[in-house]
C-alpha cells in the first residue's frame, strides 16, 4: 500500500488545492504537531496527500500521482465544474482516464479503474 505522496504546494495554493483534493473525495487530517505549520494533510481511504507548503515549489512536468476514483464522468465533471483543468487522455485498459491540473500546477491522473495486474 502506497501511504502517502508529497506535493509541494505554494502556501497561496494550499486553500485552493484543498478544494481541488476534496472533489476527488480526500478530507482534511491533522498533521503531527512539530510540522503543522508547514504541511496540510488529506486522506481517502488510507491513502494521504501531503501537502508541503514551500515558497518556491517545484512541479514536475510528467511525474503525477493517480487516482481511482467512484464514479469517474460525475468526478470529472464536478473537477471542470468548480474551475479545475482537465486534460482528456487516451484509454489505455479500456477504461477512461483524464489528467487534472491540481493549483500550483501539479497534474493528476483520474482514473476510471485500476490498470490489470501483471500475472
Amino acid at each position: 500500500m502506497l501511504q502517502h505522496v508529497s506535493l509541494e504546494t505554494h502556501p497561496d495554493q494550499v486553500g485552493p488545492a484543498l478544494a481541488f483534493w476534496s472533489v476527488l473525495g480526500f478530507e482534511p487530517v491533522g498533521a503531527p504537531e512539530p510540522i503543522a505549520d508547514f504541511v496540510t494533510w488529506v486522506e481517502r481511504g488510507g491513502t494521504q496527500i501531503h501537502l508541503l507548503h514551500t515558497p518556491t515549489p517545484t512541479t514536475p512536468q510528467l511525474g503525477h500521482p493517480a487516482v481511482v476514483v467512484d464514479d469517474f464522468a460525475a468526478t470529472i465533471g464536478a473537477l471542470r465544474e468548480a474551475g479545475f483543468e482537465v486534460e482528456e487522455a487516451q484509454e489505455l485498459w479500456g477504461a477512461p482516464r483524464a489528467f487534472a491540473i491540481m493549483p500550483g500546477g501539479h497534474r493528476v491522473e483520474v482514473m476510471a479503474t485500476a490498470p490489470p495486474t501483471a500475472s
